[in-house]
Parts: structure tokens; C-alpha cells; sequence
């Protein structure tokens, strides 16, 4: 019987153990083993594996973080270190290994198919959302539900006080929760990545927008979606400056790691359980260096280095949206473009 690995690799997203659950039910279904190793690639070049199989996912696809557990693994960029991770797939006579994680992942599967024989095929388990040639990644949207819950609560105190709140979400790199939550939270600004680059955050700018708000809409609160990374210091720091500064009534509020856990939205458990299938899948084809990805409810293969190597923008439209059409300082022009 052929003999399939798999491993979850990277920071935990909320449907990956759906994903796995998927991979091996679809294992058992085709006929194939299943050797999962725990810790990421760290278990793999420690040999730390065990044959998994229906009985042992059943029940998991419910819960956030994963239960063969991740890790991150600086080493395995060596050379010796694929070279070690090929000879144990090897020695356990596996033909193929689905990586369950991000750009750092793949970027990790790819590395280590420059020295072993076998197939490797990614699937897409981040909450950031930003690896190129899927329409969303397993774990996005539970995150963006739960930045949007807290956002909701956190603006309930902040009416009652009118205060401002500048609430930190993660996405150094890419914006796309801190847009999706700013969008479904209704927050009077957001400041990701990729709008720094055209036009970097500034204290002066961004009380100028707090007081021209509060001139439109009167007293009342206002709340800020900041991705970390963005402000030195984040969003504790950004809080104090204005306070100290200006004198306005500011909280900071940091999410962190929260965004990663809690029960996997349904559909990131839907997203999770297609594309776990689909590697299988792909596995039986001959696919070799690929991601399991999604575009337009169609599942499709994606050369893993394309996945880091191109760029997943921002949604265009909801970005004009949030930006300009949402923004209460924005002027209105004259003559309805539609």
C-alpha cells in the first residue's frame, strides 16, 4: 500500500485540523497510509511520526490550533537538513508529503524537494491570507470573526466614554485582516501595509482626521484598526503619544494570538475539508511542487514558489470602499459616478 505523510508547519490556523482530518479520510478512501509528524518539520528531522488514521480525526475538525501540533524550524533552511528529512522519508518508504501551513511552509516543502524524490503539495493553512493563486487561505475568516467580535465590544465601551481605540491586529506583511474586520466593524480608519507604503501613518495627520470626524458626526467615539508593525512601539505606544500630545482619551487594545484560536468559522472548516481532499487528489494525479488552492469555487494547483514569489493584493475594491467611500472626512463629489 503506498504511504502518504503530512505535517503541519508554521503559525496555528483555525481549520487545520480540518485540513488533516481531510487528507486522511481521503487517504482511507483511495487506499493509502497516512504517517503524520508532529511538530512541523522539526518532528520530521527528529523522526517523531505516527501512522494516523480515521479514527484518530474524526471528531477534530471543531477545534482551532492543530493535534500533530507545529512548530517553526530555522534549520531546516540547510542543506543538511533537507538532506536528513529525505532520507527519514525514505527509510519509512513515503511517496508524498502534504505541508499544511503558509509562505514560510512551502517556501520549506520546496527546499527540501531539491533533495528527495517524492511529491510535495502545500495547502494553505494561514490566517493572513496572502499566499498567491487561492481566494482565501484556511483560518482567514475565523480570524477576521473574531478581530470583528472584539472590535464590536470594544466599541460599545468606547461610545459610552468617547473615547478613541486603536486596536492591533495581526498582519505585518499583508492587510487583509485589517481590512476585512475594519470593513465588517464599521472602524473610522485602518492602517495596514500596504497603504503605509503610498502614504506613511503620521501623528499629526491622524488627529486631524479624529477632530474632523468628531466636527461631523459630533462627540462619540472612534475606532482604529492598526496592523502590527506599522507604528514602532504598535498600538500601546501610538496610544500614549496621542494622549501625552493631544490630550485625547485614547486605549490601546492588542488582539495577538487570540486571532488564532476559537472554534474554525464554517467556512474555513468547508475551505479546510475541500482543499485537504484536493491534495490527496493532486497526490494521485502526479502533481508534484503544487498548492492546493481555490479560485472562483474551483479547485486548482498553484507551483508552490508562485505562491510567494507573486504578489496577493488587497481586494481593490473593498479597499476603495473602506478608504474613501466609509470615510467620513472624505468630500462627496458632485455627480454620482454610477
Amino acid at each position: 500500500m503506498q504511504r502518504i505523510a503530512v505535517l503541519t508547519s508554521g503559525g496555528d490556523a483555525p481549520g487545520m485540523n480540518a485540513a488533516l482530518r481531510a487528507v486522511v479520510l481521503a487517504a482511507d478512501h483511495y487506499g493509502l497510509e497516512v504517517i503524520a509528524f508532529r511538530h512541523g518539520y522539526k518532528g520530521l528531522l527528529e523522526n517523531d511520526y505516527f501512522e494516523i488514521k480515521p479514527k484518530d480525526v474524526l471528531h477534530v475538525l471543531q477545534y482551532s490550533g492543530t493535534v500533530i501540533k507545529s512548530a517553526r524550524c530555522q534549520r531546516f533552511k540547510e542543506v543538511e537538513a533537507a538532506q536528513q528529512a529525505a532520507a527519514n522519508l525514505n527509510a519509512l518508504n513515503i511517496g508524498a508529503l502534504v505541508v499544511i501551513g503558509g509562505d514560510g511552509s512551502f517556501r520549506g516543502a520546496d527546499h527540501l524537494a531539491n533533495y528527495w524524490h517524492g511529491q510535495v503539495i502545500g495547502v494553505p493553512g494561514t490566517i493572513d491570507n496572502d499566499l498567491y493563486g487561492t481566494d482565501a487561505t484556511i483560518g482567514y475568516a475565523t480570524a477576521v470573526a473574531i478581530a470583528m467580535d472584539a472590535l464590536d465590544k470594544i466599541r460599545d465601551t468606547a461610545d459610552a466614554m468617547d473615547r478613541v481605540f486603536i486596536v492591533e491586529v495581526m498582519g505585518r506583511d499583508a492587510g487583509f485582516i485589517g481590512l476585512g474586520s475594519a470593513m465588517a466593524a464599521g472602524s473610522e480608519r485602518m492602517v495596514l501595509p500596504e497603504l503605509q507604503k503610498d502614504k506613511p501613518l503620521t501623528i499629526p495627520a491622524l488627529v486631524k482626521h479624529i477632530q474632523k470626524v468628531q466636527e461631523i458626526r459630533g462627540e462619540g467615539s472612534y475606532v482604529m484598526v492598526l496592523s502590527e508593525h506599522q507604528w514602532p512601539g504598535g498600538a500601546v505606544a501610538l496610544a500614549e503619544q496621542l494622549e501625552a500630545e493631544y490630550h485625547l482619551p485614547c486605549r490601546p487594545c492588542l488582539l495577538g494570538h487570540i486571532q488564532r484560536g476559537g472554534a474554525p468559522a464554517p467556512s474555513d472548516r468547508i475551505l479546510a475539508s475541500q482543499l485537504g481532499v484536493h491534495a490527496v487528489e493532486l497526490i494521485l494525479k502526479g502533481h508534484h511542487r503544487v498548492m492546493a488552492g481555490i479560485r472562483g469555487n474551483q479547485c486548482v494547483e498553484v507551483p508552490l514558489r508562485d505562491t510567494w514569489e507573486k504578489k496577493n493584493p488587497l481586494d481593490q475594491n473593498l479597499l476603495r470602499i473602506q478608504h474613501e467611500i466609509f470615510n467620513p472626512v472624505k468630500k462627496k463629489p458632485r455627480i454620482n459616478p454610477l
